[in-house]
């Protein structure tokens, strides 16, 4: 087999498409690159998802406990510190025993006029279960780089708000949101990198695959044992986190730009003008 039909066999195959059994013999280096690279799907789906989700619950925990009210700020610190203060793979784990205890047929909830009935069973599945760990997870450390966002916005800038008659809904829309956002980007940039990195101990945790459809350390694994041989799997692993945090820097790196638009550049542009006559 070529590596051209490598590729078109088993390039989507972690997400069902393609050819399904794994090759066992005679194993070439393109088959690693591209199973592991299949693999991959499923961490930047872990990733991007979480990013998405916790990108707004960060921003309303940050709110809440900013200058809400005392029934709001202390659950939302509460939910901070808890998240922030274990580990990631304890609470992979945890989350994994409670989820198991749900009832596997479902559970039904009244709800005035009727039953509904709720399936419980996918939510033990590593695409549902350890992405709300994930989701969790950025969310707390997330929240946490905004709130001292909020915390160091300028009183100038609050006080010319004041002035010219916002407040409410429209100062924070048009002053402390865009602001917050702009202090804070620089630490929720590597917020992102290490969510993104994070996403291997999906691999490790109680969570199963769905059809033995894993993510790229779910391969490197498989290759590894049967190859005997780890240094060529997990540096193909390394090699493509490096790729995708090369990635996620230029993404948040434009993103950072269109929010600082408005500003002066903080460094001159590096011009080469050659002396020719002194």
């Amino acid at each position: 087999m070529s590596c051209f039909e490598t590729i078109q066999a088993y390039g989507l195959r972690a997400i069902g498409i393609g050819e399904r059994a794994l090759p066992k013999a005679d194993i070439s280096l393109c088959e690693q690159v591209t199973l592991i690279g299949s693999g991959m799907i499923w961490n930047v789906y872990f990733g991007a998802l979480a990013l998405i989700i916790g990108f707004f619950f960060a921003q309303a925990l940050a709110v809440a406990k900013f200058q809400g009210p005392v029934w709001l700020s202390k659950p939302a610190d509460w939910f901070i510190y808890l998240f922030r203060g274990s580990p990631l793979f304890i609470q992979f784990f945890l989350a994994y025993e409670a989820l198991s205890m749900l009832p596997r047929g479902g559970v039904d909830l009244w709800v005035g006029l009727g039953t509904i009935h709720l399936d419980t069973a996918w939510m033990t599945r590593a695409w549902a279960g350890a992405l709300l760990v994930l989701v969790l997870n950025t969310s707390a450390y997330s929240a946490e780089i905004f709130h001292g966002a909020l915390q160091t916005i300028p009183k100038g800038d609050l006080e010319a708000a004041d002035a010219y008659g916002l407040w409410g809904w429209k100062k924070f829309r048009r002053i402390q949101w865009p602001t917050m956002l702009r202090l804070a980007w620089p630490a929720y940039t590597n917020e992102a990198i290490f969510l993104f990195h994070a996403t291997t101990l999906v691999f490790f945790s109680g969570f199963p695959a769905y059809r033995q459809e894993g993510d790229a350390l779910y391969y490197a694994k498989y290759f590894a044992e049967k190859t005997f041989n780890p240094f060529i799997a997990y540096p193909i692993v390394a090699a493509y986190f490096v790729i995708l945090t090369l990635a996620v820097i230029g993404i948040y790196s434009a993103a950072n730009r269109r929010l600082n638009r408005h500003l002066p550049s903080a460094a001159p542009r590096l011009r080469i003008r050659p002396q020719l006559v002194r």
